[in-house]
């Protein structure tokens, strides 16, 4: 890559710095700002103060380390403000390539060891595929098929730390911050949104949320569409029969479901051969994706509020070439007269939440905060979504071969002799 092109790169990586800067406060913030921000992109290994420090100032790192600390860790800015700030500079790009299509709903977990890090509990951790202990944050991205950015993120905070006077105040923790669960948090966020007039989109959730009937009912009532993951045990009306009042519960008295409903499940393994239609929804990295999808209309049978008559919607499911039986099911509000390939294109764009995490995580750190507080802990990933948020708005200028943000800076020089705190001395 000739120089020419880093330094186009660079002159408008201290312009969007100088936009967040506008919204960050004190002028003293300017330098910290960029610096960690540039630091998250070009530093090789671990994105953690010390080696950004190091790579953003090799000639001082040990002053640079305090800074940075200092500026993550305990600066009171506001991550609503700089957050703001990146949509209102970023979501152009996006939409250049067409409108913001959808919502998603998703949550991403960060291994810890441990107890004293804020929200840290043994629970399901996504990165693991098991129960660990991790923190858990809760985010709402926008997305189009040709980028998705985050627009929201909070740490859930588990039952056992909301009520723990002490451990909240060592850490930090908001008075108003009490216990919500991830998909009080995710509606939460949904309501924020639509507050704030952020272009809508159709909500996607994958089944840890779209299983939630009432989280589904309040993005409803918001007036957007979903199209949200569902578990096989899922009752509905059984197709044909006029939704009523006779379903006033979802099992009878012996436990068995009532038999005016079915499972998701039996009725996808009673649709007839023809309901299946092969559907290609997306170019992969060697060839198209595709599978066999059906769908049906059908009312959910209620969970609560039972003499509220139910509505249809669209039931979607995915039963894979070769597998034994359906593998995946989803909910959707989205119109009646949208087609079979277009209802699987909407489904599926949560692909990109998928993305967004694995590009925050490897491209800029957003795993690797070391702090222990709430707002260390916020005020990271805020930085990392800045950050992200400039590569996809350079992401035009990055040869198909480069390494993401190296392609787009001078890589700074580590001091001779460098070695991180607790590295192993060499022999």
């Amino acid at each position: 890559m000739g120089r020419g092109r880093a330094t186009d790169s660079e002159s408008r990586f201290l312009r969007y710095v100088e936009g967040l800067v506008s919204v960050i406060g004190h002028a003293d913030r300017a330098r910290p700002l960029r610096d960690y921000c540039l630091g998250l992109m070009v530093s090789r290994g671990r994105k953690s103060v010390e080696p950004m420090a190091a790579t953003t100032a090799p000639g001082r790192t040990s002053a640079q380390h305090q800074s940075l600390l200092h500026f993550v860790g305990a600066a009171n800015w506001s991550d609503e403000n700089v957050l703001a700030k990146v949509r209102a500079m970023v979501l152009p790009e996006i939409e250049r390539y067409g409108p913001l299509e959808a919502w998603i709903i998703d949550d991403t977990g960060f291994p810890k060891k441990g107890q004293h890090s804020v929200g840290v509990s043994h629970q399901y951790c996504g990165q693991l595929g098991k129960q660990a202990n991790c923190q858990v944050a809760v985010s709402l991205s926008v997305a189009n098929h040709h980028a998705s950015l985050p627009v929201a993120y909070q740490l859930y905070l588990p039952k056992g730390w909301a009520e723990d006077s002490a451990r909240r105040g060592k850490a930090g923790v908001p008075e108003e911050v009490s216990f919500q669960t991830k998909p009080e948090i995710a509606l939460a966020q949904i309501r924020w949104a639509c507050k704030a007039g952020l272009p809508r989109g159709n909500v996607l959730l994958d089944a840890g949320y779209g299983n939630d009937s009432k989280l589904r009912e309040g993005i409803s009532a918001e007036g957007l569409t979903y199209s949200g993951g569902i578990l096989p045990q899922t009752l509905v009306c059984k197709p044909g029969l006029r939704p009523g009042r006779q379903s006033k519960s979802r099992k009878s008295k012996n436990g068995k479901p009532k038999r005016d409903t079915v499972s998701v499940k039996q009725l996808a393994l009673g649709l007839p051969a023809k309901a299946w239609r092969t559907i290609k929804w997306r170019e992969g990295t060697n060839d198209w994706l595709s599978s066999r999808f059906a769908r049906v209309r059908v009312a959910v049978a209620p969970s609560h509020e039972p003499d509220k008559k139910p509505t249809k919607e669209w039931l979607l499911i995915e039963w894979p070439k070769g597998e034994a039986e359906p593998t995946k099911y989803w909910l959707s509000t989205l119109p009646q007269a949208i087609s079979l390939l277009n209802l699987v294109d909407a489904t599926k764009l949560r692909w990109r939440i998928e993305r967004d995490y694995q590009d925050l995580k490897q491209e800029v750190g957003l795993g690797h905060f070391e702090g222990r507080g709430w707002r260390g802990f916020h005020h990271h990933a805020t930085l990392c979504i800045a950050a992200y948020a400039f590569l996809i708005s350079e992401r035009e200028t990055i040869p198909p071969s480069g390494p993401g943000a190296a392609a787009l800076f001078q890589e700074p020089v580590l001091p001779d002799g460098y070695r991180p705190r607790g590295a192993a001395i060499a022999a």
